[in-house]
């Protein structure tokens, strides 16, 4: 299974969380910050619909997929 962390970070004058080096918009509290990525950690958890996915690997090949609904990560959140 994979594990999403959403570390609470400084981020352009305020606080932020942090995903895979990927910014939120910045809070102006580590409170706002934090109670944001615990409600998208939550919402990540969520299951939803089984979906065909199509993506381009890196050698310019076309893969086909499809997503489980119930495929979810484990997340946790940080600071």
């Amino acid at each position: 299974m994979t594990k999403i962390t959403y570390e609470i970070v400084e981020h352009d004058g305020g606080w932020a969380y942090r995903v895979a080096g990927t910014y939120s918009e910045t809070f102006p509290s580590h409170d706002a910050a934090r109670k944001a990525a615990e409600r998208a950690a939550r919402e990540q958890g969520v299951p939803g619909d089984s979906t065909p996915i199509s993506y381009e690997d890196a050698k310019g090949r076309w893969h086909d997929e499809v997503s489980p609904g119930d495929d979810r990560p484990e997340t946790d959140v940080e600071g």
